[in-house]
């Protein structure tokens, strides 16, 4: 039953239809894999050095997607109370502006994703290191603050950074801590070009957003440094992605399988090139989802190259 006393800051609901896929969008899928890539990295690093627990590995996993979903969840609460996400919006979950849920509602099915990411961390704790209570915490701390607080990560310079650091570097080093009981050089110099990946999605998402997001105010690095410069700034995080790796296989760090991460690099090509002459969000679109793509296809044929030297 719709109670008819609502605040006027919220919006109706009376006159919408749901189902599932309300929910799925607001979950923004597509940014899923930046969870799902790393945990697989780190597991196929560790299976070199140790029998993989799979019970660690799926909680791992399974909070990852939980602190990335919530993190989505904050994301489109705290801009819709700020004002700037409206039913024209493009590339939002639209749970709010478009399909009438309850602000309220969806940052406590945030906070409630965080509750059980937490429960599943104190599982990892129990069968690992009570230290990574505090790392979980400081990344759940991160997501939280990356649009929430009086002063977002996203509306400054660092998000790329920061969402680089924790969604690729951390995310990665847990995965393998959790499985080997130490971190070596390895997993630290295998997750830097993932991070780099991360941190270009974001870089995307601020290119097509510049024009919004320079009239509310933001101070995001697409902004300080110019469109242009900006596309030329994505451009060469993806060479220096793909060259990284070819220095890990000439210091004989990985094996020469990696290199099928290669395979994704026409999806690199497609998104740099899918900026250039483009002003309008849905113009960029296309542009946005290849960026995305070339994280999740480098992540996965890396992982699958890893596996690969294992087994052979």
């Amino acid at each position: 039953m719709i109670s008819p006393l609502r605040s006027q800051s919220e919006p109706s609901t009376v006159k919408y239809k749901r189902d599932w896929r309300v929910w799925w969008r607001l979950l923004r899928p597509h940014t899923l894999t930046a969870a799902f890539v790393p945990v697989s990295i780190g597991t196929a690093l560790a299976i070199h050095v140790t029998n993989i627990n799979i019970l660690l590995f799926a909680a791992m996993l399974i909070a990852s997607l939980l602190i990335q979903a919530a993190t989505n969840m904050f994301n489109e609460y705290y801009d819709y109370k700020r004002g700037l996400d409206n039913a024209e919006s493009v590339g939002i979950g639209g749970a709010i502006v478009r399909d009438g849920i309850r602000p309220k509602t969806v940052l406590l099915l945030a906070l409630s994703f965080f509750g059980i990411a937490m429960l599943l961390g104190i599982y990892i704790c129990i069968n690992s290191s009570w230290w990574l209570a505090l790392i979980g915490t400081i990344c759940m701390a991160a997501g939280y603050f990356y649009t929430g607080g009086p002063v977002p990560i996203a509306y400054t310079p660092f998000g790329e950074l920061a969402a680089g650091f924790f969604m690729g570097v951390i995310i990665i080093l847990i995965s393998f801590f959790i499985q080997t009981g130490e971190i070596t050089s390895l997993p630290v110099l295998v997750s830097i070009p993932i991070a780099i990946l991360v941190g270009a999605i974001l870089l995307a998402n601020n290119i097509r957003d510049l024009d919004g997001d320079k009239k509310n105010g933001r101070k995001t690095l697409a902004i300080l440094v110019g469109r242009t410069n900006a596309i030329r700034i994505l451009a060469g995080m993806f060479v220096v992605s793909f060259i990284w790796m070819i220095g890990l296989v000439m210091m004989k760090m990985v094996s020469p399988w990696t290199l099928i991460v290669f395979l994704s690099v026409p999806k690199a090509i497609a998104a740099a090139k899918g900026f250039i002459g483009k002003t309008k969000p849905i113009e960029m679109m296309p542009a946005m989802k290849a960026t995305a793509q070339t994280n999740t296809q480098f992540g996965f044929l890396l992982a699958i190259g890893l596996l690969i030297s294992y087994w052979f």
